[in-house]
């Protein structure tokens, strides 16, 4: 049995993996998936929530017996990537499903603007009065959610909630680009999706290329496998552990 830890992304909350946890419990595994602070049913206030994703997800690595497998979806690819930093030994393995995989020294906002595939930015409303940003109504369903069902779409966009604005500083490419590098020794896993209109599938190619990922699965999906393809999505995370086995830490395969 093995623990999977679910990390969300941005405007999301842990309620986006009750599939995914559904399945992964049914097989036999373990699964915590946090809502980070301000998402979800978590209440918690205020105008710099982000400074608080990576050390709730390290308080989820701290109660944890054994090393976890910590899966990030979208942005939760940068929070899972410093909650590793700081906590090394509590992960087993590193999955990005969709997510930002960045190459140190880049911040998410560089990738974002050399992603001519998205259209993530041109669905938002940035409130800076109240230092968060909205994924308007009328377009969630184009950018997140377009190969789901009519149903699974209106559930999913009623839950959106507003994102805090994360300054340039803030980011982790910016954080870890001076410090060394105390993840090169725990494996990592991509998982792109081929129809996300969030984060393109040229720019995750680009991201996971230049990172040492020891495996890469590919989705015909748009950027919500959990809820589109959440048995595809549920094979490949059970795949990964026997993979791993197999290979060597430098050793790279698609499938």
């Amino acid at each position: 049995m093995s623990t999977y830890a679910l990390i969300h992304g941005g405007w999301h909350g842990a309620w986006c993996w009750e599939r995914v946890a559904r399945l992964l419990v049914d097989a036999g595994h373990r699964v915590v998936a946090p809502d980070l602070p301000g998402h979800g049913a978590d209440s918690t206030a205020g105008g710099r929530l982000h400074e608080l994703y990576v050390p709730r997800v390290c308080e989820v690595l701290d109660h944890e017996r054994e090393p976890v497998v910590l899966v990030g979806h979208s942005s939760g690819g940068m929070i899972i990537s410093e909650a590793a930093h700081e906590r090394p030994e509590r992960v087993k393995v590193l999955v990005y499903v969709s997510a930002f995989l960045l190459p140190r020294g880049k911040s998410p906002r560089e990738v974002m603007q050399e992603d001519g595939e998205s259209i993530l930015l041109s669905c938002l409303i940035v409130d800076r009065e109240k230092g968060v940003s909205i994924v308007r109504s009328e377009r969630a369903r184009e950018v997140f959610y377009s190969d789901c069902s009519d149903e699974d779409a209106a559930w999913a966009i009623s839950r959106l909630q507003p994102e805090p604005i994360i300054a340039p500083a803030a980011s982790q490419g910016v954080t870890l680009a001076t410090l060394p590098d105390r993840t090169t020794e725990i494996p990592k896993v991509y998982i792109e999706c081929l129809q996300d209109r969030a984060l393109g599938p040229a720019t995750q190619q680009k991201m996971y290329s230049k990172s040492s990922c020891q495996k890469v699965y590919s989705l015909p999906t748009s950027h919500s496998p959990f809820l589109s393809a959440p048995n595809e999505l549920v094979r490949c995370l059970l795949d990964i552990e026997v993979t791993l086995r197999r290979l060597r830490p430098t050793t790279q395969v698609r499938d």
